[in-house]
């Protein structure tokens, strides 16, 4: 019995597929090459399409980079939402899930666009509202996965000073040129203050 052809792909699953190609070498530009770095033409070339094919998806740059924040948004959510996966887990566990969010290419990548919005408005007001939406978020999760913890009244004031020192830990190794066999010991330390906070 001969096999059944695959199906073929509507015009629609194309131009997403596309999409997020174009997004997906947009993170790997602004990791690899930086902001400065992140060009249409480069971003093209690592999405393997043509610069004229990219048109049709983002006008400009600019575009561009304002997708990739909402897209960086969504990678960072999935993340933490796979992490808790809807079950109930410790203090540590959360911490460290939240911990490792901050690692990785989706944040360096978005630090990249944190460091450019300094001096452009519109970045920086997108960034601003997309970084709101993702901390409710995020806090909205951690809530779920903590259960009668998240019942304190200052429970989400002190999820916002953990995400905001984690943050700040992560640009060690930028600010301070730490390692991360470094970086990961002085988590392993700040960790076990950050869950007094909680508890």
């Amino acid at each position: 019995m001969a096999s059944a052809r695959p199906r073929a792909k509507t015009q629609a699953e194309r131009r997403a597929e596309t999409r997020a190609a174009l997004l997906d070498a947009t993170v790997e530009s602004l990791v690899t090459y930086g902001y400065t770095g992140t060009t249409t033409g480069r971003i093209a070339e690592l999405a393997g399409v043509s610069r004229g094919a990219q048109t049709p998806y983002f006008r400009s740059r600019a575009d561009l980079l304002s997708a990739a924040v909402t897209h960086l948004a969504e990678l960072r959510l999935a993340a933490v939402r796979e992490r808790f996966s809807g079950k109930a887990i410790t203090v540590e566990e959360g911490l460290d899930a939240l911990w490792e969010e901050h690692q990785g290419d989706a944040f360096d990548a978005l630090l990249e666009l944190w460091i450019a919005s300094r001096t452009d408005d519109e970045m920086r007001e997108h960034l601003v509202r997309i970084e709101r939406d993702v901390g409710v978020a995020i806090v909205q999760e951690s809530a779920r996965a903590l259960g009668p913890i998240a019942d304190r009244p200052d429970f989400n004031d002190d999820m916002i000073y953990i995400l905001a020192t984690m943050r700040g830990l992560s640009m060690m190794r930028i600010s301070h040129g730490v390692s991360d066999r470094t970086l990961n010991r002085r988590w392993t330390e700040i960790r076990e203050r950050l869950a007094q906070v909680l508890t």
